[in-house]
């Protein structure tokens, strides 16, 4: 890996050097993507089914569209149970941990008949994407539908590619009846997105679509977001180290390579305050590298996105990652947990030498959807709030009313809207014979929301 002293210029091209990996600079590709979800908007499960034979399995059709009981079935008598076990104790991680995120819906009141609250509700129908085809994600499954369960989502249903005999990966199945989730359809790509959008005769129209995918599928979501939610538009998958002199060498290595073996764009960053120390990691990627399967991707990903920076202190280590704002952060320093403390944009942040990235990938609880190429400033990890949404309450009795009807007159006229002052004064002025205006009596034991 390239070796860098850290100064104002450094940092400006490394930024722009990273911000190359964004799905907003793959406008090359858009036209398709709207070609694509055109098609499936307007001809439905005809387009889908095109789509889904041209670039993943010649053998999907309307029948076989659906993954049956009997495929899972099939999967679960042939998966390996231990890594069943595994898996369930990962997802009893991830449950516990994203339950710790349930909100609650609230009211308050006050004396003179103000009612203010707050309705929290899930979302009911979300789509999540599973990547497929080439590689088997279960983790992914586990980290989409999980929190969305917590939320009280009640329909979940996943797309997911099948591969060239028109199967869904064995692991990302078991993976799915871990969770319940039954309801999943053999399509990947910006079609499986077109169809969650839009809706076909098969696929249901959902409100909400989550989970990772290739650029295709990023600038699908991209596209149909405002038709339906979305969490984030994902790009490849980064990594940052920040290291002082006592870190172990090995250990940044590995974390780097980690990484860096997703694919050819992806980044990996070690910021230290020691020569040394980026010295001996140097040598440690290239003993590590030549064991590891991927070992062509990670060269490639490490010779374009790979960086080692030289940090005059901690402080100027801290001001570029929070520039960088990581997917992943690892701190391992002297004391990581004051290093924590300067950290305001990361996606992730893994303290001390035994919290390596993969342990949040697979096992810790946290979810490992998370924003990257800077958006970690102002997007946060895949979660139970992304899966529900809330609705103001408000009730004034007429006592309460009167005595903020002149300020809301004044404010309304002010902004040149004569019906909205309008709509104050005719209460203001009087019930006219109506009776139906009882003060509301309410205590917060009473409503159940």
């Amino acid at each position: 890996m390239r070796i860098v002293r850290l100064n104002e210029t450094t940092n400006r091209d490394i930024l722009k050097n990273l911000l190359k990996r964004s799905p907003d600079q793959y406008g090359e590709y858009e036209e398709t993507v709207k070609e694509i979800l055109s098609a499936v908007r307007k001809e439905g499960d005809q387009a889908l089914l095109e789509y889904t034979r041209k670039f993943d399995c010649e053998l999907i059709d309307r029948d076989n569209l659906r993954v049956t009981k009997e495929e899972f079935d099939e999967a679960l008598e042939i998966f390996d149970p231990k890594l069943l076990e595994v898996m369930k104790r990962a997802a009893d991680n991830i449950r516990s941990y994203h339950e710790k995120q349930l909100q609650n819906s609230w009211i308050s009141t006050r004396a003179d008949g103000t009612i203010l609250g707050q309705k929290v509700t899930p979302i009911e129908k979300v789509g999540v994407y599973v990547p497929g085809g080439k590689a088997a994600y279960p983790s992914s499954t586990l980290m989409c539908i999980i929190p969305a369960q917590v939320a009280g989502v009640k329909r979940i249903v996943m797309t997911t590619p099948a591969d060239s005999v028109g199967k869904v990966a064995k692991s990302t199945l078991a993976a799915a009846s871990i969770t319940g989730v039954t309801e999943i359809y053999k399509v990947g790509g910006a079609q499986a997105i077109g169809a969650l959008a839009y809706g076909t005769e098969t696929i249901p129209k959902v409100d909400k679509i989550v989970g990772p995918g290739n650029i295709f599928v990023a600038l699908a979501k991209k596209a149909v977001f405002g038709h339906v939610s979305i969490d984030s538009i994902a790009g490849p998958s980064e990594i940052l180290v920040i290291a002082d002199e006592t870190a172990n060498p090995k250990y940044v290595a590995a974390d780097l390579l980690s990484q860096a073996e997703h694919d050819e764009m992806a980044s990996a960053i070690l910021i230290t305050t020691s020569h040394t120390l980026a010295d001996r990691v140097n040598l440690e990627i290239d003993e590590l590298l030549a064991g590891l399967s991927r070992r062509s991707i990670i060269r490639k990903s490490l010779d374009t996105y790979g960086y080692i920076l030289i940090a005059e202190n901690i402080d100027e280590a801290c001001e570029t990652a929070n520039d960088i704002a990581s997917e992943h952060l690892e701190i391992l320093t002297q004391d990581p947990y004051e290093v924590m403390t300067k950290i305001r944009n990361a996606g992730a942040i893994f303290i001390g030498p035994y919290s390596s990235e993969p342990l949040g990938d697979y096992y810790a609880g946290p979810n490992h959807v998370l924003p990257t190429n800077g958006t970690a400033k102002f997007f946060s990890p895949l979660s139970v709030d992304a899966f529900i949404k809330k609705s103001s309450i408000i009730s004034y009795s007429r006592e309460a009313l009167l005595s903020a009807a002149d300020d809301i007159i004044h404010f309304a006229e002010a902004e040149g809207l004569t019906a909205h002052a309008n709509s104050i004064k005719v209460r203001k002025e009087g019930d006219t014979g109506f009776r139906g205006n009882r003060r509301i009596v309410v205590s917060q034991r009473n409503i159940k929301l």
